[in-house]
């Protein structure tokens, strides 16, 4: 049953307060029309809570602009481009990355570029690129609970090469304060594919702040610098300081243990906001964590990352077998929860 300003309302009493449940939450669907990212089609959602965020359904899905009651969530970058405008070597994802509440990166690589087998990997590969199709909106009521969903398909192919179909439905409700990614990722053709994932959700100010504090439950298990420069910033990967032209991106590797259910929840609580943000993910599939914490002028972004495993060069992944390759037909399924809890009304 829906809870709104305080109060539980069964489904017979909206019909009779409102003329349409759109005054309350709903889907909007639009095309951006100006600048570097014109045409970019994108689904606007509200829950009637004050949670409102983009999906940008050229853009895999991935979650851009966000917030809670006013209150932003995810940092943004001006940089965002369409897939038109992807260059997939080297750093050129960086030139279109528009940052967002959530980036998916692979399917078949994410990380630093790389090179194998005569191929290239580009940064954080090509998934978020790839514009979905089979898009699919509705909202119903289930039960007692009217129900928000986004879902189409996103595919990663080339000849010879791999064809990785990425199913995703994003649902909410009427009422909510959070959102949950449902992915489902099969091997659709005929040869072993290398099959990778993370979820980049990117949080900015005011959520970072030098007030905010990560926190990493039921237990953040071991924390590892990736290199030298995280390694001076290790003992103070919870906090966020204030901007520093000095103060590099950093990069920590987590390794959490998930709670009795199998999962894994990274907080971010800043008092003075009055909610936590959280991202919440089923750990079987997506058993690291990465945290990237960057606080250089203009740059200020803390990235909670639940991914399949660590990055690094392809060849010691394949040496320590974290490079998981998808066999011909086989099926993956994933789970992200992303909101906020809220402490004060």
């Amino acid at each position: 049953m829906p809870k709104l300003f305080n109060r539980d309302y069964t489904p017979d009493a909206l019909r009779r307060l409102t003329s349409t449940l759109d005054q309350l939450a709903g889907v909007r669907l639009y095309e951006l029309s100006d600048g570097k990212a014109r045409g970019l089609r994108a689904a606007e959602v509200w829950t009637g809570s004050g949670l409102r965020f983009t999906i940008w359904l050229d853009r895999a899905l991935d979650i851009g602009p966000a917030e809670f009651r006013g209150t932003p969530l995810a940092w943004l970058n001006p940089s965002l481009g369409t897939a038109a405008q992807f260059e997939p070597q080297g750093y050129g994802w960086l030139r279109t990355y528009g940052g967002g509440l959530v980036t998916t990166c692979g399917l078949t690589h994410f990380g630093q570029p790389d090179k194998e087998g005569g191929e290239d990997f580009g940064l954080h590969g090509r998934i978020a690129h790839i514009p979905a199709h089979n898009v699919r909106v509705f909202t119903e009521w289930q039960g007692d609970d009217y129900v928000l969903i986004v879902e189409g398909q996103v595919r990663q192919s080339m000849l010879f090469g791999e064809n990785q179909l990425l199913t995703r439905r994003i649902t909410t409700k009427l009422g909510a304060t959070s959102f949950q990614i449902e992915d489902h990722v099969v091997n659709d053709g005929f040869r072993p594919s290398p099959h990778m994932i993370l979820y980049h959700c990117n949080f900015g100010f005011p959520v970072i702040s030098p007030e905010t504090e990560l926190s990493v439950s039921p237990t953040s298990g071991t924390v590892d610098p990736r290199d030298t420069v995280a390694e001076r910033g290790l003992a103070t990967y919870t906090r966020f300081e204030q901007p520093d032209p000095a103060n590099a991106g950093q990069v920590f590797f987590h390794n959490p243990t998930p709670d009795a259910s199998g999962h894994v929840t990274a907080r971010l609580h800043n008092p003075a906001l009055g909610f936590d943000a959280f991202v919440r993910y089923r750990a079987a599939e997506l058993p690291a964590l990465s945290q990237w914490k960057n606080l250089s002028p203009g740059e200020y972004v803390c990235a909670i990352e639940p991914c399949t495993n660590h990055e690094g060069p392809r060849a010691d992944l394949r040496q320590r077998n974290e490079l998981r390759a998808l066999q011909p037909g086989e099926e993956i399924n994933y789970s992200v929860e992303i909101g906020v809890l809220a402490l004060t009304f």
